[in-house]
């Protein structure tokens, strides 16, 4: 029996990364692209259940015009369903290969790239998960980890909330060991371990675990000389003293996915534990900065 995925398909004209959060503090699954040229977001939802993708557009039709005081301009929500065979290729047309740094590629599987001897390349399909590149964020975190590979006292490296696996897996062809990756979310860890497999990277190197960050090694024995936390602001600023006590004296923390106008008081509390600012970066609406412990 064919498999069918039911779609709810939001196009967005104004704020093209703000929305994916939102969606993502609404708990839904979907995966989402940016035309450039068109200057336009898309983002799809996915629902394994009729009708759901019809509450979804009734629901999110609703929040439009609030939407509309943060920059968010959606100019149409239609619905649709897919085999789930022929979902890739929906895809493809919208992704390219993304250069991350001189060394750091990141590409799609169908697409040919001719690497230098130097270069690192990091293949990542399209999914129903986080972490293709595209994002401020996570692009932010790629070059922060492609920069501290070369620092000899930078070794381990926690990616928190890993998503698709994607800097895990930059981490791993870098160098980084041991590594060591979680997410609350079981589909993303799955996903993320396919990843892994695709880039040949093997559980004995990288095992991504399914847990919420406060059970994540509950006793706080593990540390990391970098720890990579690419997830929501108030989840950061919860478990702060968790967070610090991970990264090893000297170490370094990413931290990533804020928004600019909350950013200075997120990171303020982790200032205020021992961490000092090395280097921020803010794209669009959105500032990610790479803090060391002293």
């Amino acid at each position: 029996m064919e498999e069918i995925i039911y779609c709810c398909k939001l196009t967005d004209v104004g704020n093209p990364d703000l929305l994916p959060e939102l969606l993502s503090a609404m708990e839904y699954d979907f995966s989402s692209w940016v035309d450039r040229e068109g200057d336009k977001s898309y983002h799809i939802l996915y629902f394994s259940v009729a009708g759901q993708e019809l509450a979804a557009a009734e629901k999110l039709s609703s929040l439009q015009e609030s939407w509309q005081d943060m920059g968010i301009e959606v100019d149409d929500i239609e619905t649709f369903f897919i085999k789930k065979e022929d979902w890739a290729e929906v895809w493809k047309k919208y992704f390219d290969i993304i250069t991350i740094s001189e060394r750091l590629v990141i590409k799609p599987s169908w697409l040919e790239y001719a690497a230098t001897p130097e270069q690192v390349i990091v293949e990542i399909d399209p999914g129903m998960s986080f972490g293709t590149g595209q994002h401020a964020t996570t692009s932010f975190c790629l070059k922060m980890i492609d920069r501290l590979a070369d620092d000899p006292e930078v070794n381990s490296l926690l990616d928190a909330g890993c998503g698709s696996g994607i800097l895990s897996i930059a981490a791993a062809k870098l160098g980084y060991s041991p590594i060591h990756a979680f997410d609350i979310d079981p589909d993303a860890v799955k996903i993320a371990n396919e990843n892994l497999a695709d880039n040949a990277i093997n559980n004995d190197i990288v095992d991504p675990v399914t847990v919420p960050i406060d059970q994540f090694n509950a006793d706080c024995t593990l540390t990391y000389d970098l720890v990579v936390a690419n997830i929501l602001g108030h989840i950061l600023v919860t478990n702060r003293e968790k967070i610090f006590n991970m990264v090893k004296p000297g170490g370094y923390l990413i931290l990533a996915g804020i928004l600019s106008t909350e950013f200075k008081q997120m990171t303020g509390v982790f200032l205020d534990l021992g961490l000092e600012e090395e280097f921020t970066f803010t794209e669009k609406e959105w500032t990610s900065g790479l803090f060391r412990r002293v």
